[in-house]
């Protein structure tokens, strides 16, 4: 076997463990979904109930929806743990997304920090610094 050959094979070796590798992770955590691939964007109505120092209210979102501390996002959060643009709540084909918006403390969903864009389920629990915003009700904007 010709040394060129052989670096061939490793290289092609390597790329067939890697892809069998993404190809497990991604089947261990079917939620999880790269931002990029999220795609083009369709309307959800999102409910939840937000718990933060103000104490505890139940509110409506359409996607895409900005939560954070700031006068400007959708979910306001009474937090000064939460960045002013802390998280993203983002849909497609009837999915809603959360993903971190690079926010200081980070996000939580569940209690797993939020790397990148993830499913939301009813009855989720997303953390934005001590703020805890629950998930009840996905629904499609009509």
């Amino acid at each position: 076997m010709t040394p060129l050959l052989a670096a061939q094979l490793r290289i092609e070796s390597l790329g067939v463990t890697f892809l069998l590798f993404a190809g497990g992770l991604l089947a261990a955590n079917p939620r999880f979904r790269v931002a990029r691939d999220v795609g083009r964007l369709a309307p959800m109505r999102v409910d939840l109930d937000v718990v933060d120092r103000e104490g505890e209210r139940a509110t409506s979102v359409l996607t895409p929806a900005i939560i954070g501390r700031g006068a400007d996002a959708d979910v306001i959060v009474d937090d000064a743990e939460a960045s002013r643009h802390h998280a993203r709540l983002e849909a497609e084909n009837g999915v809603v997304y959360i993903s971190d918006l690079d926010s200081t403390n980070g996000t939580y969903l569940n209690g797993k920090r939020v790397r990148q864009a993830i499913e939301v389920r009813e009855g989720d629990r997303i953390d934005v610094g001590t703020a805890r915003l629950v998930v009840k009700e996905l629904a499609p904007w009509t």
